[in-house]
């Protein structure tokens, strides 16, 4: 396993990051826990989760720490990644980013998770009514307490970020090393200004939803054969692409790789982008996507992508402003 740095930061993460999203409401604890020692075994370090995971919230992040309680290392290995923002409960203050928030989230996210630390801490979406002072200082002391070691964001905008990090400058912190973003061939609108702000500030991309909710992982062969497991696709997103999609799967098989593979390889080509989420609900699904480090696209099938799935912004423009003035 090729590891990568996560943005500007000396942490080094596997090129894949394990999405736990399915475990609990899709898969059984016994199969989450077997599905992580197997990530561990094909050398994933990179795990993510949320507060709010799960058939209720904290039913996730609970399967992650009764594994990581049973031992083995299994939490040494582990770059734990999880968010908060989403109301855990009916009271005021139980969710969004007030002091008062993040530490009680904090803490009662390592309870459910039975490590005494969270590498990588995600502010799960922004919050617009708590100032950047009070998050970078909540924060801090998170930090100081050796609580979380890194901060990043989720589905925030360029000058979300750009706001960010001029805050954590000024009171001398090292602010955001990662976003985490919508980003596949079919959305990839985060390239006008979210990846050239990341870039500038040195940020780890995470795209999240990296096969467009099961549109890039063969569906179209998938509904001809008759299997089930489109992930969350449904009948009109099939519909309403299945001209481009029936091209891209043709490519595909042209070149001899699994649509999903192909999606996933291309995000890896992208500036910025450290890994994306893979979010299997089986060992079989896992290891089908072991191999997607190792796949090199070249210049002609990445041409041939451009053309089927263009950029956001004009063919030779660049991205803001270019891609709206000039």
């Amino acid at each position: 396993m090729d590891y990568r740095h996560l943005g500007r930061t000396g942490l080094q993460v596997s090129p894949l990051v394990l999405g736990t999203m399915n475990f609990g409401p899709r898969t059984s604890e016994a199969d989450s826990h077997a599905i992580m020692d197997a990530a561990h075994d094909a050398g994933l370090n990179f795990f993510d989760t949320a507060n709010r995971y799960g058939t209720q919230p904290g039913e996730t992040e609970e399967i992650l720490g009764r594994w990581f309680a049973s031992g083995g290392g299994r939490r040494e290995r582990t770059v734990l990644a999880t968010k908060l923002y989403g109301a855990m409960g009916d009271w005021p203050n139980e969710g969004k980013l007030s002091a008062l928030n993040i530490r009680r989230a904090a803490d009662a996210s390592l309870k459910r998770l039975q490590t005494d630390y969270i590498d990588l801490y995600q502010m799960h979406h922004i919050d617009r009514e708590t100032p950047w002072d009070e998050i970078w200082e909540a924060m801090s002391v998170l930090r100081q307490q050796g609580k979380i070691l890194y901060a990043g964001s989720s589905n925030f905008a360029g000058w979300h970020i750009a706001t960010a990090q001029g805050a954590a400058a000024a009171l001398g912190m090292v602010g955001l090393v990662s976003e985490q973003s919508l980003y596949n061939l079919m959305s990839r609108w985060v390239e006008l200004e979210v990846l050239p702000a990341a870039e500038h500030y040195g940020l780890g991309v995470i795209p999240w939803s990296p096969l467009a909710g099961g549109l890039l992982g063969g569906v179209l062969a998938k509904e001809r054969e008759g299997v089930e497991g489109r992930g969350t696709a449904n009948a009109e997103g099939i519909e309403k692409n299945r001209e481009v999609l029936t091209t891209y799967e043709a490519l595909c098989e042209e070149i001899g790789e699994k649509p999903a593979d192909v999606a996933l390889a291309w995000l890896l080509t992208r500036p910025a982008v450290t890994a994306p989420i893979i979010g299997p609900r089986t060992i079989q699904q896992l290891n089908e996507s072991l191999r997607v480090p190792d796949i090199e696209l070249d210049d002609a099938t990445l041409d041939r992508l451009e053309e089927l799935f263009p950029a956001p912004f004009p063919k030779g423009s660049n991205p803001a402003p270019e891609a709206y003035a000039w």
